[in-house]
C-alpha cells in the first residue's frame, strides 16, 4: 500500500510543479484571418503540410482562389545550405551543418503587405564518416525532411500571432 501511495504522491508533485511553471500542451492554433490562400503548389511538401495543419483546426478557413480571400501566403524565398562545420586530421569533413532559410510573408488579394516579412532559420547538425556514406545520406534526407515538418509547424505559429502592418486591416 505504501508505493502506491507514494508513487501516487510523486506524480501529483510532479503534475503541480508543471502546472506551476506553466507547462502547457500545444493546443490548436487559430488563425486571425477570414480566409487564406496558400500560394504554394499543391504538389509541394510545405504547401501540403500547411494546409493540413490549417485543415486540422480550421477546415474553413482555406479558399482556392486568391482573388476572394482576404490574405494570402506568399514565399519569397527558400534556401538550403549545406556547411561544412568539422573537419577531421585528413582534412576531412567530419561534420556538417543542414540550414534551411525560408522568408514570406502575409499579402491581401491585391498584392499589398498585411504585415511584415518573416524569415525563419531552421539548423540542424550532422556527422560524417566516409565508412557509412549511404546511411548518413539516408540520415541527411530524413533531416531536410524533419526540417520541412518543423518549417511548417513554425510558420503556423507566426501565422497566429501576425500583427498587420499599422494603417493596414484584411478588410482594406
Amino acid at each position: 500500500m505504501r508505493p502506491a501511495l507514494f508513487r501516487s504522491s510523486l506524480i501529483l508533485c510532479l503534475a503541480l510543479a508543471l502546472g506551476a511553471c506553466g507547462f502547457h500542451l500545444r493546443g490548436a492554433v487559430e488563425l486571425p484571418y477570414q480566409s487564406l490562400y496558400i500560394a504554394l503548389p499543391q504538389n509541394s511538401v510545405l504547401g501540403a503540410d500547411l494546409r493540413r495543419l490549417i485543415r486540422a483546426n480550421q477546415p474553413q478557413l482555406l479558399v482556392e482562389d486568391p482573388a476572394t480571400a482576404g490574405a494570402v501566403f506568399r514565399q519569397l524565398s527558400s534556401n538550403r545550405e549545406r556547411i561544412i562545420a568539422a573537419m577531421n586530421t585528413q582534412g576531412r569533413a567530419r561534420e556538417y551543418q543542414l540550414r534551411l532559410r525560408y522568408a514570406f510573408r502575409i499579402e491581401d488579394a491585391k498584392g499589398a503587405p498585411l504585415g511584415p516579412v518573416n524569415e525563419i532559420l531552421l539548423a540542424r547538425e550532422v556527422t560524417y564518416d566516409d565508412n557509412q556514406v549511404l546511411s548518413k545520406d539516408q540520415e541527411e534526407n530524413f533531416l531536410w525532411q524533419d526540417m520541412e515538418r518543423d518549417l511548417a509547424q513554425q510558420i503556423l505559429r507566426r501565422l497566429a500571432v501576425a500583427q498587420p502592418l499599422p494603417g493596414k486591416t484584411e478588410t482594406d
